[in-house]
């Protein structure tokens, strides 16, 4: 059962147990927020963005935009805008790429693809309230004036496809169309994943933390390397999950694993507070199931 919980002070925090992080660029971050709240972080890079060779969907969605042929476009995240750009710029100019988009209606999934537009000077008309996931931006843009029917959505991607939200676009008659901007893959080295799924199954941490779905993902497709990835979900049941927020616990939970809690907040400092303050009481809830 997922609890959310307001910041409460913190009195024992993790008690010296072992707390997983999957993180790759805040990894030193995350590990030292973890040892303020009193726990051992172990770290295990789980995924490394990856620019695409040949991002022609990219280029041909910018020439679209300058010719006047996107209606709407949906920013997930800030990253992934900034990345856009850079490859628009590629071959055209990027503010005649920005005045463009500052003529097309603008939708952003979360906060920081809303600074990112800011930073551009691009009015945003549709944002999704928090937990910031798609169902929210899809209702918002629903009530947008004319509705989604015949309006040409371009949707930037970051890194895997968002079948549901594509789907559910189409569903209302928009006619959508997909812009990978990069695409997440395994670390060069999996050695630290490898014994991140040892540790886990041989209960060996006791807590772990998960800030994207890619990661979870991830961890399974190494499982599943070395043939351990029945053994990788049974022992999730003696394991404290603690998710960052919904669509990574729709993703755990298509790899059969329930994830305990998610923070009152999608961020990672208060994913990892609030995990230091309920764990002992969730970890005891769950060894007695």
């Amino acid at each position: 059962m997922i609890r959310k919980e307001g910041n409460k002070l913190a009195s024992e925090g993790f008690q010296r147990l072992k707390v997983l992080s999957l993180e790759s660029r805040r990894s030193v971050e995350i590990a030292k927020l973890i040892e303020t709240y009193k726990g051992i972080p172990v770290s295990a890079p789980a995924m490394r963005e990856i620019p695409l060779a040949e991002n022609g969907e990219a280029l041909q969605f910018g020439r679209d935009l300058l010719s006047g042929s996107v209606d709407v476009v949906v920013f997930l995240t800030g990253v992934g805008a900034r990345a856009l750009l850079e490859t628009v710029a590629s071959e055209q100019s990027s503010e005649f790429f920005l005045q463009a988009l500052r003529k097309t209606r603008v939708a952003v999934r979360g906060p920081k693809p809303l600074a990112v537009m800011r930073e551009w000077n691009v009015s945003v008309e549709i944002t999704a309230p928090e937990p910031n996931t798609w169902r929210e931006l899809l209702g918002n843009m629903e009530s947008m004036p004319g509705g989604l029917h015949a309006k040409r959505v371009a949707v930037q991607e970051y890194g895997v496809s968002n079948v549901e939200f594509l789907s559910a676009l189409r569903e209302r008659g928009a006619i959508v169309r997909r812009v990978p901007v990069y695409q997440w893959a395994l670390p060069l080295d999996t050695a630290p994943l490898k014994d991140a799924v040892t540790r886990i199954i041989e209960g060996t941490v006791s807590i772990v933390l998960f800030t994207t779905g890619v990661q979870a993902t991830h961890l399974f497709q190494v499982a599943g390397e070395l043939g351990k990835s029945g053994n990788l979900r049974d022992a999730f049941r003696r394991v404290l999950v603690a998710s960052i927020g919904p669509s990574t616990t729709e993703t755990l939970a298509t790899l059969g694993v329930a994830a305990d809690m998610e923070p009152s907040h999608p961020k990672m400092g208060i994913l990892v507070k609030e995990a230091a303050d309920r764990s002992a009481e969730l970890l005891a809830e769950k060894l007695k199931s």
